[in-house]
This record gives C-alpha cells, structure tokens and sequence, in this order.
C-alpha cells in the first residue's frame, strides 16, 4: 500500500458507485489526450508568451501524470499480474525515464531556443511509444483483472494523487514506492511555489479536460 494513500483517501469520496468517475484506462487515456493537446498548442501558438504558456502546462501535466502512474497504477499491476505486471512496470519505468529526462532539458527551455521543437519532438516520439505499450500490453490485461468498481477506485487513487505530486520533472528522484513517494512529499511543495510565478494559459483555453487539470495558479501577463 502506497504510503500516500491516507491522505489521498481524506480527500476522495467513493468512487465505485458514481457514474461519472472514471476507469482507470479511460482516466490514463484521458490524460494522453490532454497532454498532447498541449503540445499541439506548443506549436500552433502565434506568439512566444503563448508557447511558454503551453510549454508551462504540458510539463505541469506530464510530470504529475508520470509519477502517478508509478505510485497508484505500477503497484496494483505488479500485485495483480504477478511477475508479468512486474516486468511490465519495469519497461514503464524505463520509458517514463527517458521522458522525464527530455521534460526536464524542455521545462526551462526557451520555446524560441533552436534546440526546443525537435527535442519536443523526441519526448513525444518516446511518450507515444510508451503510450501503445500501456494500451496494448498494461491497460487490457489489468482491466481483465479488476471488477468496474475497482477500476474506477483505482482511477481516482490516480487522479487523487496527482493533486499532491511534484509539477516539474525530477528525473533523479527514485521511480518505485516507497522512495519516490518521500521524494515526491519533499519536491511537491517547491513546485507548486514556484507555478506561481510561471506563466499558464487561461483556464477557458485548455478546452474539454477535466478541472484537475487546470493549475491552480496566478494566470500572468
């Protein structure tokens, strides 16, 4: 049991019985779509305020995501599909490794850094590589293993948790409980002190993604 789940239980009701709560892969699916909303937005900005704020969101969305994979969905494969969730969370760790390692380069980057596109480029090539492994090898043989109940428990232990983890990528920090989740406890209040005074889009722009997925954040000029 992750030692971030009390007090991510304080803050969730019971999920199982709502209808709009959501199974977990369509909860991780969910998030794969707005993460690359936001990198389409990246580059279809007309100006370089923009861009930043778009490059500010994505990296806000994708580190959380990241990290609470490893911490809620990782764990309840490796207990439920024994040692084939094992070797599936281990090839996800190291995908989300390359990842965090290119988020980390992009997150202070500028957007007119002639560096910036293909490196985002390269980050989105791997995230998709990892995404078709979590959609065709994790997703459907975890979902055969869990009731809908327990699926939509998972998916807002997902959710939950995301609201107390770190929004910059820390590719060094541990990947497995139960390390990550005190370096995670340790790095999260810094970052969402230093959002305030990062640049976000409005949050009637970010257009149909659910409000978790909009930082709470002063929206600057």
């Amino acid at each position: 049991m992750s030692a971030l789940e009390p007090v991510v239980a304080k803050l969730s009701g019971d999920p199982a019985h709502d209808e709009n709560q959501r199974t977990i892969s369509e909860a991780i699916g969910a998030d794969h779509g707005a993460i690359d909303l936001y990198a389409e937005n990246i580059k279809t900005a007309s100006t370089l305020q923009e861009k930043v704020q778009w490059r500010n969101q994505f990296t806000w969305a994708l580190a959380r995501h990241a990290v609470s994979e490893e911490l809620t969905m990782y764990p309840v494969m490796e207990e439920k599909l024994g040692q084939k969730g094992k070797e599936l969370a281990d090839v996800d760790r190291e995908q989300h490794m390359a990842v965090k390692k290119d988020l980390y380069k992009l997150q202070d980057m500028s957007p007119d850094n002639k560096d910036f596109f293909p490196l985002l480029g390269t980050l989105m090539t791997d995230l998709h590589e990892h995404i078709e492994h979590e959609s065709q090898e994790d997703m459907p043989r975890l979902e055969e293993m869990l009731t809908r109940e327990e699926s939509k428990s998972l998916a807002n232990y997902f959710e939950k948790t995301k609201l107390i983890l770190p929004t910059r990528s820390h590719p060094s920090a541990p990947n497995k409980p139960y390390f990550e989740n005190f370096a995670a406890m340790l790095a999260a209040p810094i970052d969402k002190f230093m959002d305030l005074l990062r640049a976000f889009p409005e949050e009637g722009k970010l257009g149909d993604v659910s409000g978790s997925e909009a930082p709470a954040v002063v929206q600057k000029s």
